[in-house]
């Protein structure tokens, strides 16, 4: 072998012995100090939740504290920024949610590229969308909302905590596909658009089921189907929407832990055993489960595999049913 030749090789072999001590030595040191998680929306909401239920029991299984940082505004962009911009050393996660997906076919220019700027972790969670309505309308399931949407076209409207959000695509999906008009009427936020439905004022929703799953209890909202692949151990009466005749029709939240792009795989693999353990604790699985969310816990492959599925998924539902991004 050429000396040149000799040489080059033992050079590629080197920086491959010093990437692996260096990565080594920094999983073997990490963490030394306070990792945060910062959830790009206000407190209250459904990832905030998950986020505060994990975060305790990750740092129990690191060793040191893991703190929630909620960093809101922007439909998710704020925070999710802020983590694309941060050191990748495994001190800066991001909890994302259906935002981090959706908004790649919604937003004409992010400031950062969902995929390529970040490294995924771990799928926490997955949570289904459930179709409530007001106990006045006289529906008992999807079939008979289609009907009674074909014989009154424009006059039920369904409320979303705004344009963009799971809830608006799903309704402009069943729209699309059982050929009705369900109006949309846009809320600025989750609160008030729920507390029109409980008032009447607005006959459904598209929402996530822990949002709503309390109301369906106590009867002051039905709940007609649920938009997931599979039946929910919460509410295991209650059909998919494909059960119901409309094949296809999966709306999930999947609640993923992010870390900016080039973190050392090390961490990743260490940050992701943590989350795994804390999901096997009795007291977060039961808190998760008992609100319609399914504990995951995936690889970091099947993570990546994931947000690039549900990003392809959503452009192109986008981009069927006339949604301009704007």
């Amino acid at each position: 072998m050429p000396i040149r030749r000799l040489a080059i090789a033992a050079a590629v072999t080197l920086t491959a012995c010093l990437t692996l001590l260096v990565s080594g030595a920094w999983a073997q040191r990490y963490p030394a100090k306070t990792i945060r998680i910062v959830v790009p929306f206000a407190p209250g909401g459904n990832v905030d939740l998950i986020a505060r239920v994990v975060a305790p029991k990750m740092g129990e299984a690191l060793g040191q504290q893991v703190v929630v940082d909620n960093r809101g505004g922007a439909g998710s962009i704020i925070g999710t920024e802020l983590i694309a911009r941060a050191a990748p050393d495994g001190y800066n996660l991001l909890l994302a949610a259906s935002a981090h997906v959706m908004n790649p076919a919604l937003v004409k220019k992010l400031p950062y590229d969902s995929i390529s700027d970040f490294t995924p972790i771990a799928l926490i969670a997955e949570v289904p969308t459930a179709l409530v309505v007001h106990p006045s309308l006289p529906v008992k399931n999807v079939r008979d909302l289609v009907v009674l949407a074909k014989t009154r076209p424009g006059e039920l409207n369904y409320s979303t905590a705004g344009r963009g959000t799971n809830g608006h695509l799903a309704g402009e999906w069943l729209n699309s596909i059982a050929k009705i008009r369900i109006e949309h009427v846009p809320y600025k936020g989750a609160a008030p658009a729920m507390l029109d439905l409980l008032a009447g004022n607005v006959q459904l929703q598209f929402t996530s089921m822990p949002a709503v799953i309390e109301y369906v209890r106590s009867g002051r909202l039905r709940m007609l189907a649920l938009a997931a692949n599979r039946r929910s151990p919460a509410v295991p009466d209650v059909p998919t929407m494909e059960e119901s005749g409309l094949p296809g029709f999966v709306v999930t939240t999947g609640y993923g832990l992010l870390a900016p792009a080039g973190i050392p795989r090390p961490l990743v693999e260490q940050i992701n055993d943590a989350v795994k353990k804390a999901l096997m604790k009795p007291g977060v699985k039961s808190q998760l489960s008992g609100q319609g969310a399914d504990p995951v816990g995936s690889t970091p492959d099947e993570h990546d595999s994931f947000n690039k599925a549900e990003i392809q998924k959503w452009a192109r539902l986008v981009k069927s049913v006339g949604i301009q991004p704007e």
